[in-house]
């Protein structure tokens, strides 16, 4: 499967503004792409790319004053296998989970476990360890909150979901994440492209899509707690302990955000050697 994918998106800052970016696919899906992912940026200003601490492709600009605009098309080939599901997935034991997963386990700015921690074992204290129990949780958490893309906060954390019950899909990823923490099942942030592929379109604009992993018998799962079913098409940009990790944009200084455009479609091969051509 081929997947043309990118983004159109238009700051406004009034003074220069240094900014981070994370608008880059991640390396492990680098060998997937199928045409050059250039960050066209418009003026043109230098750009500088680095490793974050999580392995995230972070690009860094200097804006100007005035208007910038950050653009990118791409194709990317996809499995076209939906998400993976393991019901016999085990649950790894606190004291023998590799190192580099136990940041995992931690509370963080948006994944508040030690306000939710009780809540956690008195709803899925009694489900069974492993898979069914992360399955509990994602069941639970997109039951209890309503989807509503005008009541976006960013200052949502984890908590403030489970108590306003209304968020977005980062506001499911955040409370679900805490939930298996509190349950001591790592749990990571990620945020990327998802398309309407293989279900029906929704009117909603386009957006970058936030889900969440797990780590269970020795290997990090997949788990989308706004969507609940395994979708396909999935390309991920940045994982972290949350949004805050996982950012598109930190602007150091004040960046108004005037143009936010997404894509992500299946294509043919005919289309995409038409889009080559195009290019």
């Amino acid at each position: 499967m081929l997947i043309r994918t990118g983004y159109d998106i238009t700051f406004e800052t009034f003074a220069p503004t240094p900014m981070s970016l994370l608008l880059n696919v991640h390396p492990s899906r680098k060998k997937d792409l199928r045409s050059p992912e250039t960050i066209r940026i418009d003026p043109a200003v230098p750009q500088r790319q680095s490793l974050d601490a999580f392995g995230n492709v972070c690009t860094r600009i200097l804006a100007p004053a005035g208007h910038i605009t950050l653009s990118a098309d791409f194709l990317v080939e996809d499995s076209g296998l939906p998400d993976a599901v393991v019901p016999e997935a085990r649950q790894i034991p606190v004291q023998e989970l590799p190192d580099d997963v136990m940041p995992f386990l931690l509370g963080s700015r948006y994944c508040d476990t030690d306000r939710l921690c009780p809540t956690a074992w008195e709803l899925f204290g009694h489900t069974p360890e492993g898979w069914a129990r992360v399955q509990a949780i994602v069941d639970y958490v997109h039951d209890r909150i309503r989807f509503d893309y005008q009541l976006a906060d960013a200052t949502r954390t984890a908590f403030d979901g489970y108590t306003q019950q209304v968020g977005v899909c980062r506001d499911f990823a955040h409370l679900a994440i805490a939930f298996c923490r509190c349950m001591n099942i790592p749990a990571r942030y990620c945020t990327g492209y998802l398309g309407d592929i293989g279900v029906p379109a929704v009117p909603d604009p386009m957006d970058f899509s936030a889900w969440f992993e797990v780590y269970l018998d020795g290997r990090w799962y997949t788990f989308d707690a706004r969507h609940n079913t395994p979708r396909i098409g999935r390309i991920v940009m940045a994982r972290g302990r949350d949004a805050t990790d996982c950012a598109i944009s930190t602007s150091f200084g004040s960046a108004r955000l005037v143009k936010f455009e997404v894509h992500t479609d299946e294509v043919t091969a005919a289309d995409a050697v038409q889009l080559g051509r195009a290019a």
